[in-house]
């Protein structure tokens, strides 16, 4: 009779772990290309294996319980009068504190290191790049090459990135999982991030952040290069015979799902702080006192 139950447990284990690691080829995020992630990645799984240590022996305990005090165990020692022990208390407070204690010694630690406006030290210089999320698409622009992307962002392998993250409509989150650091992206706000590729290679680009029914398809494809590729793509964009300026902008931000890539050969100057500023209050109340005094004044 007990081999047949530890029989059946073993095999409603098995089916219940089965499930859970079929999706194991699908955590990217354990698979990192960049400083940021490799760090990432080493801190989610020292939380992991300190919160185990909580976790595995409550598993234990509570199979073990059961099957040692079941009513037909009549060799398992009852004791109805016990209350306390000192043993287990003590192992029950200083345990969890001791973790808690580390993982906030980390957190603590971590937290200043990875900041994610903090630039990354390199010989290299940064490429700077302004992000805009849309509904429900990315928009990338590259101020130093004058150039302006939708639905791709290229760049130079091994090569600190340094982004410019806002949005033109909801809150939404700018996330590589592969080079590591999520980060929100909100209207009339500037959020910073600086990411580095270790290797060249394609990684994908999400949305974190539910932001309507475009949501499942708000992603990008992040594909890092050799820097004369880079540079011989930069050269292949300014053939586009798009132009990205106030009123092709006002087509683009229109809700919509594309997967398609848009490529623009210029950009409208400043057209970047165009968009954090139109839902700052007081640049709009600024606008429109403008706009109303400009006709008197030609009166």
């Amino acid at each position: 009779m007990k081999r047949k139950f530890g029989f059946l447990f073993a095999m409603l284990t098995l089916l219940c772990v089965v499930p859970l690691l079929s999706g194991c080829n699908e955590l990217i995020l354990f698979n990192p290309k960049g400083p940021i992630g490799e760090s990432e990645k080493v801190i989610i799984l020292v939380s992991f294996v300190l919160m185990l240590l909580v976790v595995i022996p409550v598993i234990v305990m509570s199979i073990w319980f059961p099957l040692k005090y079941r009513e037909s165990n009549t060799k398992a020692h009852y004791d109805p009068n016990w209350s306390y022990s000192k043993k287990i208390e003590i192992a029950m407070w200083l345990i969890p504190i001791i973790i808690v204690s580390i993982l906030s010694t980390i957190l603590w630690i971590e937290t200043h290191r990875l900041d994610p406006y903090k630039p990354i030290q390199s010989d290299v210089k940064p490429l700077d790049v302004e992000v805009v999320s849309l509904d429900w698409k990315w928009l990338f622009i590259y101020p130093e090459q004058n150039i302006a992307v939708v639905n791709q962002f290229v760049f130079p392998a091994k090569t600190p990135l340094s982004f410019k993250i806002t949005s033109d409509t909801v809150m939404t989150s700018f996330f590589i999982p592969q080079l590591g650091s999520q980060i929100y992206a909100m209207a009339g706000m500037q959020t910073r991030l600086h990411l580095l590729a270790d290797e060249q290679g394609d990684y994908t680009g999400q949305n974190q952040q539910f932001s309507g029914s475009g949501f499942p398809d708000m992603s990008f494809n992040a594909k890092a290069t050799s820097q004369e590729s880079f540079d011989s793509w930069v050269q292949q964009v300014k053939k586009s015979p798009d132009k990205l300026d106030t009123a092709r902008f006002e087509e683009l931000r229109k809700p919509g799902v594309s997967t398609s890539v848009i490529h623009f050969s210029s950009i409208e100057p400043g057209l970047f702080e165009k968009i954090i500023n139109k839902y700052d209050p007081l640049t709009r109340s600024s606008n429109t006192t403008g706009n109303t005094a400009h006709p008197a004044h030609g009166k």
